[in-house]
């Protein structure tokens, strides 16, 4: 397992993502925006620490950002997250604006009598229709920042293979999000049991805390042998003795060049 390799320093990109997410949060709704728009950067930057890790080298502070001195590259990938938002805030209108009057009705109830209940279930529709989109938009959108930097793609054939691979994948994946879902709600449920026994809850947050960045940082790791996996290149990822020629050797010969 690559977190196991170097937890320090994906437990500390980890905490780095999370603080990020935080003063997103904090700074609507510009935070957000940017946060959306930077998407592909963070995956780009997250998978090339896997590969180095993967390759056995250690991740030093001056490798993590090195994958975005290529040029033009952060402003690819910057456009890419540009239309990553832009397609999820249509979705979102899409999904909400057919429930509009049902909602307003629902905030409308909710004021008059202090009932959450009917607001709640007003949301339920629009909610559940928001996350089809956005799961297809994710799957657009899933491999395509690495098909960019690695592969050198157009942004048009990123989108394409990364939809295609998601597709022919879709099971494994749905098995995968359920896996991770599990994790997350594990961590809330043995939180939950703590607040039950007495625990002071703000202490049970600051103990979930480290817990919850553990997870993401594993997370994150299993994004590269996932994409390792469905583009069947695990057994072509040794450094390159001559020049790249086909995407894959490109890829291989993005690790050649950074420290030993």
């Amino acid at each position: 397992m690559l977190f196991a390799k170097q937890p320090l320093a994906v437990f500390m990109w980890a905490m780095g993502i999370m603080l990020f997410v935080s003063l997103a949060a904090l700074t609507a709704p510009i935070g957000p925006l940017l946060f959306i728009a930077l998407m592909p950067v963070i995956t780009v930057l997250t998978l090339s620490a896997c590969k180095h890790i993967a390759a056995g080298r250690t991740m030093l502070p001056s490798m993590w950002f090195k994958p975005l001195r290529q040029p033009g590259m952060f402003r690819r990938l910057f456009v890419m997250g540009m239309i990553y938002g832009a397609l999820s805030l249509i979705a979102g209108l899409l999904a909400f604006m057919p429930f509009a009057r049902e909602i307003a009705e629902a905030m409308r109830l909710m004021q008059a009598t202090q009932e959450v209940m009917p607001f709640l279930e007003a949301l339920g529709p629009p909610l559940a229709l928001f996350g089809l989109l956005y799961v297809a938009i994710a799957a657009v959108f899933w491999h395509a920042p690495v098909l960019v930097a690695w592969h050198h793609l157009k942004l048009g054939q990123a989108l394409f293979f990364s939809a295609i691979a998601c597709w022919r994948n879709k099971w494994p994946f749905l098995v995968y999000g359920l896996t991770w879902f599990g994790v997350f709600m594990a961590i809330d449920v043995a939180a939950g049991l703590l607040v039950w026994i007495g625990l002071p809850a703000g202490v049970t947050e600051v103990l979930k805390m480290p817990f919850n960045m553990a997870a993401c940082g594993a997370l994150y790791c299993s994004f590269y042998p996932a994409y390792v996996t469905v583009f069947d290149i695990e057994q072509r990822l040794e450094v390159p003795t001559g020049p790249a020629t086909t995407p894959v050797e490109n890829d291989r010969s993005e690790i050649d060049d950074q420290p030993r």
